[in-house]
Formats: C-alpha cells, structure tokens, sequence
C-alpha cells in the first residue's frame, strides 16, 4: 500500500510542557511536528520563513500574542490553515478568531481524536469551527451599524481601553493594566459601545479587528 502523506505542523505555545505533550499525542499518526516556537513573534517568523501544512497557535503568548500573530501570518499566507488552541472558551477570542481567518478554535482539554481529526481537516482546506462556536459569534460577525471605514471620534483613552477588550480582557482586568478605575472603565465601554454602534464587548472586539486596531 502507498505510504499516507505527511502532514507538517508548526506548534506555537509558551509552555514547553504543553509542545511535548502534544507531540507526543501525535506520535504514530501522519502529522509530523516539524518545529515549535514558544512566542508569538517566532511563529510569525516560521510560518512565513518555511513551508508548513498548519500552524497550530496558542491564543495567549509573550512577545505578540496568538491572535495578533495570526492576523500577520494571515496577511501573508491567507491560505495557510491556523488553528488557535487556548485553556479559554472565551467568546472574545472566538469571534476574533473567527474575524483574522483561522480555520478552527480549540480548547486546551480537547481528546486526542479531535485534536488530529481537526488538523487533518483543516489541511484539507476545512473549517473546524463547531456550529455552536459559530451560533455564538454569529452576532458578533454581523456588520455593526457603523461600517468600519467610517471615522468614529474615539479619544486616545477610549482606543486604549478598546483595544484591550479587543484582547478579551474584562474591565477589572482593564483598569489594573490601564492603571485606571473599575468605574472608569466601565463609563469608556459603555461610550466606545455606544460610538461604534455595537450591542456587546465581542462585537466591539470584531469592530476593533477590522478597523485595525488591535
């Protein structure tokens, strides 16, 4: 019988602990682990540098985190199948995801199945997104009420503050980064909502993406 085609990964992921255990879930099949990078900029690097099958992306990194790596990989390689991999099932980031091009969101707990029936998929040119990742962020993907070539007067402050939510943080988490109040926070969300047009925190992360602000 003909010898199965390899498919080669690239594993972007910060604990090296998480790598391992992976290529080792991986061990025995057709996907072959080709190099793995612990930040986001490397992944940038790699997967521009090299041919790769698909690039397997950790949402949260130091140095460029997965989603903004995403985007510049996608930029270059829109064909490139990314699946991001995250510890979060936060609808943020999926609608994100969702918005850069990547080809599939998966949870850190996932079993070994579907974490090889993903990337054999998704190097078939599928998606991997399931139909309740998609139900959730269906709102979110819809053009808000404001098109985003259109200039929305945000102030420096409301930018900071949007991009931020843009990376799925929460206002407590917003207001120790800014080094601002909760209650401030929350007034700047509530405007930049009401600004651009957007019902909840994942549109307005949607928003940001196609505005290029994150």
């Amino acid at each position: 019988m003909p010898q199965e085609s390899k498919i080669t990964l690239l594993i972007a992921d910060d604990h090296e602990v998480l790598r391992l255990g992976l290529k080792s879930l991986l061990a025995g099949t057709e996907i072959k682990v080709i190099a793995e990078v612990a930040t986001g900029q490397a992944a940038v690097k790699y997967a521009l540098e090299h041919e790769v099958d698909v690039v397997l992306l950790d949402v949260r990194m130091p140095e460029g985190d997965g989603l903004t790596a995403l985007g510049r990989i996608k930029l270059d390689k829109p064909d490139l199948p990314v699946v991001m991999l995250s510890a979060f099932d936060n609808p943020t980031y999926v609608a994100r995801a969702i918005a850069l091009g990547a080809s599939g969101y998966l949870l850190k707990d996932c079993t070994r199945g579907g974490l090889v029936n993903a990337i054999r998929k998704v190097a078939a040119g599928e998606s991997v997104f399931t139909r309740n990742e998609l139900r959730r962020t269906m709102g979110a993907l819809v053009t808000p009420r404001l098109a985003t070539d259109v200039e929305v007067p945000l102030t420096q402050r409301e930018g900071e503050v949007l991009r931020q939510m843009a990376n799925g943080l929460r206002n407590k988490q917003i207001a120790a980064t800014l080094h601002i109040s909760y209650e401030t926070v929350k007034e700047h969300v509530q405007r930049i909502m009401r600004k651009i047009g957007v019902r909840d925190r994942t549109q307005a992360a949607v928003w940001a993406v196609r505005k290029d602000l994150t």
